[in-house]
């Protein structure tokens, strides 16, 4: 090895030079290799192991070079090229020794061993080391690393810890070392200062322009609304006060006289701002907004959002209230349970609906904030669940529904069938909310009775209840007839089957017998032997005495059972022309009328009096507004019934006892007498007292035909008294009913005007 390198060359301690090769030759490239980076463990721990005197450097060698710790790395300029580096592996002895002895002399010139020599070749490079490391300081702890001591043996000297290798050199001319100028490193730290400088210099124009900004736009836009503030949609960011309320009030303005509309749950609705006493308040609205921020961030942020404030409303609590309680009757509803609907033949679902009521001081709420927007305010209900859903209607329609109305029922009877078409068969059946969500679906059987029982009629018998004969002044009973009918309630059964069949679209009829409603033997167990009460009218016209006739001939024989109530009315039924009746006379406000039926009420005053001396209950009637002078003051009836057979004044009364009573009419021209049988329990006294609070008529002039003229009547007030002995216990009770009756009019026929 040359003696300038060698570790114990001073210049070589003290100051790094680095080679230069001639040009076209490999460049020497030079690197530091600190101790800790070497794999200790691969180090001989013998001494034997490590050489003990430097061979003769082959041509080809690569160069080594110890340098002093402080003198191993420096920093390279900023400026100065960069040059690759290569790390060497430093082989360790132990895998030098499996070709040879550390030390021995190379085999020749032409072809060194540089495995066996201990020295690294170009080809054991194990990392390209980037330019950043190669101007790193290596710490002196690196650089002085100990080599670790096995066994007693020596540890690696401080020149042998820290060696710089290079790059073999292929070429034998050397052009000298160069001095690297240590000025270079102090220019670049000024350049670097230099840049510093600038950054901070233009860091703090940007900040100053960004505050002169900051306090230019806090100058100018103070007392103004804050940007990105929106008021029922409507920007008024940025706007000063008074412009902002001119834009509300141009854009706002105009809608806040329309109604409001509403959706209240399923129902949409509308308020009246002015019934409601809504008014927006403009200046309230704006104070809303607040004042400018002065967070940098926020008013930057302003530019790129939108703040919505609500507005300020004026408004009278007790108009608001009033006005959505007006809502109710839009808004409210029961809930409506899911069913089926049939138009026509067709099958309709109805979905469910949930019951729903207005919540007033929540609505009140939502008005308020939200009135002037111009959109649909919600307001808040309380619902109301029901059972149902719509896909359970839905699952109905298709599984009964449909296929019920799909074709028509046969019922066969005996002799005769009854068809039910499509149409009749929807009418019978009915829908009931089932726990599950759906629907159970159930017949009426009285509508199926209403379709078909008409067409059965001829197939059935019907029976006769024992009659009461009045023969020889004496009742008698004539025995009843049990019928034969339909048992309806057993035909119906499998009908529900048969309407969810597709085919088999028919039922059996099943008959059974039907007994009298009064049997014979229940008719001669009633007790009736004996009269019990009686009382007769008379002086009637001939067109009245016909329909007094024919009522008493359906009610003769008729029989009141222990504890029944008899009804005129609903024993007769339709009183009408097509039952024999006739026109006749009767009062119409005071003044003589006609009308067909005309009568009944004498044969109902007759009928009265005689339950009335019966003992019989009275279980309601009606007086005549006027007091006609053939019936006892206070103790007379009227009826009527409208054309249509509807009852609109009855007589009733109620059989107290234990036996039956049978009622007797007899009817001449000239007279009506009512008897009723049964058995006799009571003694009855009835006294009338004086006419009192008597009233005046009114004169009423006629020019219309017929015209009867008539003197009046004054009115007045009566009491009747009925008194009561009961023959089995001996106890006697009174009943007292007061009677208002107004005066008849005085009437004047006059001749009808000329032309």
């Amino acid at each position: 090895m040359p003696e300038n390198q060698r570790p114990e060359y001073d210049a070589e301690r003290t100051r790094a030079f680095e080679p230069v090769r001639p040009s076209g030759t490999a460049s020497e490239r030079t690197t530091q290799l600190p101790a800790s980076s070497v794999q200790e463990a691969a180090w001989p721990t013998d001494e034997a192991a490590w050489p003990q005197e430097e061979p003769d450097e082959p041509a080809a060698a690569p160069t080594v070079r110890n340098v002093q710790p402080a003198d191993v790395t420096r920093a390279l300029p900023a400026d100065e090229p960069a040059r690759d580096a290569i790390t060497h592996k430093l082989t360790p002895p132990a895998e030098q020794s499996q070709s040879g002895q550390l030390g021995q002399s190379p085999a020749g010139p032409s072809q060194p061993d540089r495995a066996h020599s201990g020295q690294l070749q170009p080809e054991q490079t194990t990392r390209v080391t980037p330019p950043a490391e190669r101007t790193e300081v290596v710490p002196p702890a690196e650089r002085t690393q100990a080599m670790p001591v096995a066994n007693g043996s020596r540890r690696p000297s401080p020149a042998e810890e820290t060696t710089v290798f290079a790059t073999p050199v292929t070429e034998a001319t050397v052009h000298g070392p160069v001095l690297v100028d240590e000025a270079t490193e102090t220019a670049e730290t000024e350049d670097r200062r230099r840049s510093r400088r600038k950054l901070v210099m233009v860091a703090a124009g940007v900040f100053g322009l960004l505050v002169l900004l900051y306090g230019l736009d806090i100058a100018f836009s103070s007392g103004n609304v804050p940007r990105g503030v929106t008021v029922a949609g409507v920007d008024v960011g940025g706007l000063d006060h008074p412009a902002a309320e001119q834009k509300l009030r141009d854009q706002i303005g105009p809608r806040l006289a329309q109604p409001v509309r509403a959706q209240a749950g399923d129902v949409a609705t509308e308020v009246d701002p002015k019934t409601a006493g809504l008014e927006l308040d403009w200046a309230a609205t704006l104070d809303r907004a607040g004042d400018q921020p002065l967070s940098p961030i926020t008013r930057i942020t302003s530019f790129f959002t939108s703040r919505e404030v609500g507005i300020a409303t004026r408004s009278d609590g007790a108009k608001l209230t009033a006005a959505l309680e007006g809502l109710r009757a839009q808004t409210d509803h029961d809930p409506a349970e899911g069913t089926i609907r049939f138009e026509g033949a067709n099958a309709v679902a109805v979905d469910p609906k949930q019951g729903q009521k207005l919540d007033v001081p929540a609505a009140s709420e939502k008005i308020l904030a939200s009135w002037a927007d111009g959109g649909t305010v919600d307001l808040p209900v309380a619902t109301t669940p029901v059972k149902t859903t719509k896909e359970g209607v839905h699952k109905a329609l298709e599984e009964v529904a449909k296929p019920a109305v799909a074709a028509p029922v046969v019922i066969k009877g005996e002799g005769r069938d009854a068809t039910l078409t499509p149409e009749q068969l929807g009418a019978t059946l009915v829908f009931e909310p089932a726990e599950d969500g759906g629907l159970t679906a159930k017949v009426d059987n009285n509508k199926v009775i209403e379709a078909a029982g008409p067409q059965l009629k001829e197939t059935e018998k019907e029976g006769k209840d024992a009659e009461i004969l009045f023969e020889g002044g004496r009742p008698t009973v004539k025995e009843s007839v049990d019928g034969i009918g339909i048992d309806w309630e057993k035909s119906l059964t499998p009908f529900m089957d048969v309407l969810k069949s597709a085919d088999k679209r028919e039922i059996k009829a099943e008959y059974k017998h039907t007994p009298a409603k009064v049997t014979t033997e229940q008719a001669n167990k009633m007790g009736i032997k004996e009269v019990i009460g009686e009382f007769s009218t008379g002086g009637f016209a001939a067109d009245s005495g016909t329909n007094i006739r024919v009522v008493a001939e359906k009610v003769n024989g008729a029989i009141v059972k222990p504890g029944e109530t008899f009804s005129l009315n609903e024993y007769t039924g339709p009183r009408g022309t097509a039952q024999g009746y006739v026109d006749a006379g009767i009062i119409e406000n005071g003044a003589p009328g006609r009308a067909v039926g005309g009568g009944i009420s004498q044969f109902a005053t007759t009928l009265y009096n005689a339950a009335y001396h019966a003992g019989m209950k009275d279980a309601g009637h009606k007086e005549h507004s006027y007091w006609i002078s053939r019936y006892p003051a206070g103790r007379e009836a009227t009826v009527f019934m409208d054309p249509a057979g509807n009852s609109l004044i009855d007589i009733k009364f109620t059989n107290p006892d234990d036996t039956g009573v049978a009622i007797q009419t007899i009817w001449t021209p000239s007279s009506i007498k009512i008897v009723l049988w049964g058995t006799k329990n009571y003694d009855v006294s009835g006294s009338t007292s004086e006419q009192s609070n008597f009233t005046d008529p009114k004169e009423i002039t006629k020019t219309t035909q017929p015209c009867v003229a008539s003197a009046g009547a004054r009115g007045f007030t009566v009491t009747d008294t009925r008194t009561i002995r009961d023959r089995r216990t001996g106890q006697t009770r009174s009943e007292s009913r007061t009677v208002r009756y107004d005066p008849s009019p005085k009437i004047v026929c006059e001749a009808p005007p000329a032309g």
